[in-house]
């Protein structure tokens, strides 16, 4: 199972979960201070809300869910070899889960990931490290390939 991620940055969270509930008709799968995911299954979708983050109605970043480390794996070979600039996570914790992913920069600096989750997580630390959820430090394109540097989520 994959599924496209689209992560937006909302001024208010309760407000937008009621929208997103009432236009997809599903309710979220997390919600936690300051984040809430909807899994929706038709169109195949994982919908993120970050509160408090970026300007409000933005794209925070963007993603595929995979199902496997593996398949996280196998898009960063494919993503290196075609050139692109990797930044690997390995077993990071952030937006209340833990997970294994790779980030890419698209010609316009808008934030890629591929990602699966390990786990689940709560806590202080269940945001990011930083509190700064899903917003890695920028990467250079056309630089090395880096291991677990940054600090992205969802």
């Amino acid at each position: 199972m994959s599924r496209v991620q689209l992560a937006l940055n909302v001024s208010d969270l309760e407000e937008a979960i009621t929208f997103y509930s009432q236009l997809f008709d599903t309710a979220p799968a997390k919600v936690r201070p300051g984040y809430a995911n909807f899994a929706i299954a038709e169109p195949p979708l994982k919908l993120v809300l970050i509160e408090g983050v970026g300007e409000p109605g933005s794209i925070n970043h963007l993603g595929v869910e995979v199902a496997s480390t593996d398949e996280v794996q196998a898009a960063t070979a494919v993503l290196s070899s075609k050139g692109m600039a990797c930044d690997v996570e390995e077993s990071t914790t952030c937006c209340y889960a833990v997970q294994d992913k790779v980030w890419v920069d698209g010609p316009d600096g808008a934030r890629w990931e591929v990602y699966t989750v390990l786990a689940d997580a709560d806590g202080d630390q269940a945001l990011g490290g930083d509190e700064r959820c899903c917003t890695p430090e920028p990467i250079t394109l056309g630089a090395p390939a880096t291991s677990g540097t940054a600090s992205g989520c969802c």
